[in-house]
């Protein structure tokens, strides 16, 4: 995997959104233009793994949609932490109203981008932002610049000028990160267990459908989302196969 840089004319062959993107960077004399990544960096790690930087700084863009007046609430957070929805509610749901899920057609709507690949800046519609205080641990990040395949560098201080949003503690901690962990391992290991005596054999999901950015796997059944989708579509033998890579998954992340 590898980065292209893109100025000039052709900036001009690019998506609407990273133009976009791009002429508030030149309007606001930022240094660094948006740059390609390769088709195959979906994840946070892989968008890392080809820029040659940590997971964490990669400054990911996650979507709430804000269930009192319909407001999308984006928050700019590190690519190696979640954001912890409770602290974000209590910042910009003074209604005690809470935050709700945002699909892809109501990103698309209010950011103008699709999800993976929304800027900080540059909305269709007013956003309420929100950075992370997490990033601030880095001198340089990357950040999202209109297409899930093309970012920008700045730093988390430039992110601040840029965007004008406040920062703010919004990361799970730690400890309850890994307490997360460890429930839903001992949950989907219960259910392993079952699987060689059962002639109908078990779904790992333990209702905790959420994907990790760092690893691609969901955070409650540690699956990729092709095996989430084609488990309805295949065989015992295929079920079974997937159950092992499950358990090593889990065995890795516990070393």
């Amino acid at each position: 995997m590898g980065a292209t840089n893109m100025c000039g004319a052709e900036l001009v062959s690019l998506p609407e959104g990273v133009q976009r993107v791009a002429a508030l960077l030149d309007r606001q004399g930022h240094p660094y233009p948006p740059v390609m990544l390769d088709d195959a960096a979906r994840t946070a790690q892989q968008a890392a793994d080809a820029l040659g930087v940590s997971v964490g700084q990669i400054a990911k863009s996650i979507v709430f949609r804000r269930r009192s007046d319909d407001v999308a609430i984006l928050v700019v957070t590190s690519g190696d932490q979640r954001v912890d929805e409770k602290k974000l509610e209590a910042l910009v749901c003074p209604d005690g109203k809470r935050l709700g899920r945002a699909d892809a057609e109501f990103v698309k709507s209010r950011t103008g981008f699709s999800i993976g690949g929304v800027s900080p800046f540059a909305h269709a519609t007013a956003t309420v932002i929100m950075i992370d205080r997490s990033l601030f641990r880095f001198g340089e990040i990357w950040a999202a610049a209109g297409h899930p395949h093309a970012v920008f560098r700045l730093s988390p201080q430039d992110l601040e000028r840029l965007t004008g949003a406040p920062v703010a503690d919004l990361a799970v901690d730690v400890d309850e990160e890994k307490v997360a962990l460890q429930r839903a391992i001992t949950l989907v290991a219960i259910r392993a267990r079952t699987v060689a005596a059962a002639a109908d054999i078990p779904s790992p999901c333990i209702s905790i459908c959420r994907m990790s950015d760092s690893t691609g796997l969901c955070m409650g059944c540690f699956r990729t989302r092709d095996e989430i989708a084609g488990w309805s579509r295949a065989d015992d033998d295929g079920k079974r196969a997937t159950w092992k890579l499950i358990e090593q998954r889990m065995a890795a992340l516990q070393s």
